[in-house]
């Protein structure tokens, strides 16, 4: 069994070599993290944190996370403020990326305060929203980096 801390609780998934992303899924009942590409690591609808950096969980062998803190959507203290913040903006539509985007945007406007709308795009460059609200995600983004990540 692998232990790590998931969203401030210390939990067990089985050592079986499969990814972060399937012990959160099927072993650990987590359903904020989504599964939109795996096992390729492109979308970003399954981005967490591992120790507070953000990660692809599909490509993140659960192996790696011995011992360590995952954060998710679902762990975000303000993950409803963060979504409604989305939604505001017309940065959703389907609502599946939505953690994913958060996750990610999140830790992007913390470390980039003061960030353009360039650096914005490249930061979130990892994330596909399918439906194709780009436009009010990075919206959402550029109030955020404004704000200091706030």
């Amino acid at each position: 069994m692998i232990e790590f801390v998931l969203d401030g609780t210390a939990v067990q998934a089985p050592d079986d070599a499969g990814s972060l992303l399937d012990a959160l899924r099927d072993h650990l009942g987590v359903r904020s993290v989504k599964d939109g590409c795996s096992p390729q690591g492109q979308c970003g609808c399954c981005t967490v944190w591992v120790d507070g950096q953000p990660r692809v969980a599909c490509v993140t062998p659960v192996g790696r996370v011995a011992g360590r803190s995952i954060t998710t959507f679902d762990g975000l203290p303000d993950a409803a403020q963060w979504a409604e913040r989305l939604c505001v903006s017309g940065g959703t539509q389907c609502g599946f990326c939505t953690p994913g985007f958060v996750m990610a945007t999140k830790a992007f406007c913390d470390k980039n305060p003061g960030a353009t709308l360039d650096q914005v795009r490249k930061g979130l460059g990892g994330n596909i929203c399918r439906c194709g609200t780009y436009v009010g995600i990075t919206a959402c983004a550029m109030e955020l980096v404004k704000k200091g990540g706030k």
